[in-house]
């Protein structure tokens, strides 16, 4: 047979590049079609790369470790005896600089150029970024203080290339002292001085204490909580709804759901619909903040916050919610749900998201202050449901009466979303749910 490339594949629009995790197969395996080869991981999920035709695994391109562009070739199939000679010059390697791009910069480096690896910072760079580094002469601490445009701010090849001849005329953010001689534009560069570093905390470590090195995604969900709160002013509304007519509605329909529709009918999908009717009220509550520029998304796209058995959290995407009836926005949830306990979400399926709902009365609790899930500007969380006494209204007076309650907790960014809007956001959201018709068919 003739050999064949196994491809780095597409992974979703904003997803570049994957780290390889581990080799499943090893070369001289035998490997059917459609079958797993290696585990690759995004900073935003991980998966498997199926084999595009059977044969046997002659090369591997990469090891694990490696940090590889879509669209690159990461191994070569072919017939047992074959070797893997006539293609392995597709075998990648970083993308070579533009000469004519860089051209223009001096030669003047700073003396310390501590080599940029994936260990030595705690940002990631990609290869190309951290290949012109290296040519330059740029530090680690040099290349962390540039400001990123890429996507969760990350440097790019043009926000490197762009500083470049700013750095050689003294006007690049501030780096630490590594030259060896003073330079004659210190003043200029006072005038605009780099921003302090982050202090971080003096963590003793006691007797008995034990410690766990965070795994991969865990590193990430930090690194994205923390860039979240730097990037937005989070400001939180609160509403408490009633959601008797739902509770009552459901216990009365669901055995006929799962009859008829193969499948549980949670709460979940029922609040969906309810922020997907708020979001077509208000729908520059469904937006990303690009610089000085809004962008208002056409569509809407519901993030669903999930925990994994893992313990961490992933956020799968209900794609065009609006476009979904009670019945599709459930089989939505059920089976973004299902895949992220098995580990099985795929990286178009964490893609996209526009507004994100997080349900934190899984755990018992009644509210929380969730934290937004970048670029979006809001997320809202949904708290237990209790049965509490309240004053109800009757043509006979007031009473008391036991209710089902919960609490809606409405974080935006202040930047773009006032409490004007935040708020009324978060009580249509609460007055759609106390509007469900208890009569209503499936």
């Amino acid at each position: 047979m003739a050999q064949v490339e196994l491809i780095m594949p597409k992974m979703g629009e904003s997803v570049a590049e994957a780290t390889i995790t581990n080799w499943l197969k090893e070369v001289g395996d035998t490997i059917e079609a459609d079958e797993a080869v290696v585990e690759i991981a995004t900073d935003k999920v991980d998966s498997e790369v199926p084999s595009t035709s059977e044969g046997v695994l002659l090369k591997k391109l990469f090891n694990d470790g490696d940090v590889v562009q879509v669209g690159q070739a990461i191994a070569i199939i072919g017939s047992e005896g074959d070797t893997a000679e006539p293609v392995a010059a597709s075998a990648p390697a970083a993308e070579p600089t533009p000469v004519a791009e860089v051209a223009a910069a001096p030669a003047a480096v700073p003396a310390s150029t501590e080599k940029i690896t994936t260990a030595s910072s705690n940002k990631f760079f990609s290869p190309l970024v951290k290949s012109i580094a290296e040519k330059e002469g740029i530090s680690v601490a040099e290349l962390e203080a540039i400001n990123g445009t890429g996507a969760e701010g990350r440097v790019t090849k043009k926000d490197i290339l762009n500083y470049l001849p700013n750095r050689s005329n003294g006007q690049a953010a501030a780096q630490p002292a590594v030259t060896s001689t003073p330079a004659p534009t210190a003043a200029p560069q006072a005038e605009k001085p780099a921003a302090a570093p982050v202090k971080k905390a003096n963590v003793p470590v006691m007797e008995g204490d034990e410690i766990i090195e965070m795994d991969r995604m865990r590193k990430l969900i930090s690194e994205h909580m923390v860039m979240s709160k730097h990037t937005s002013p989070h400001v939180t509304s609160y509403v408490e709804a009633d959601v008797t007519n739902i509770v009552m509605w459901r216990n009365k329909v669901k055995d006929k759901f799962l009859k008829q529709e193969n499948e549980k009918i949670t709460f979940t999908p029922i609040f969906m619909e309810a922020i997907v009717k708020a979001i077509k009220d208000f729908p520059m509550i469904n937006v990303s903040v690009d610089g000085d520029n809004i962008i208002k998304r056409k569509n809407i796209n519901l993030g669903m916050a999930t925990a994994l058995p893992s313990g961490n959290l992933i956020v799968p995407v209900i794609k065009n919610a609006d476009q979904l009836n009670l019945v599709g926005i459930t089989k939505q949830v059920n089976g973004l749900a299902n895949k992220a306990r098995n580990n099985k979400l795929a990286p178009d399926d964490i893609q996209g998201g526009t507004y994100t709902v997080t349900n934190v009365g899984t755990f018992g609790n009644v509210m929380g202050t969730p934290i937004i899930n970048q670029p979006q500007v809001a997320i809202l969380a949904l708290g237990a449901i209790r049965k509490i006494p309240a004053v109800i209204e009757t043509p006979q007076g007031d009473a008391i009466a036991i209710r089902h309650k919960m609490f809606l907790s409405h974080a935006y960014d202040h930047r773009v979303v006032d409490g004007a809007l935040g708020g009324m956001f978060v009580r249509r959201v609460a007055d759609y749910l106390e509007e469900f018709d208890v009569n209503r068919e499936i």
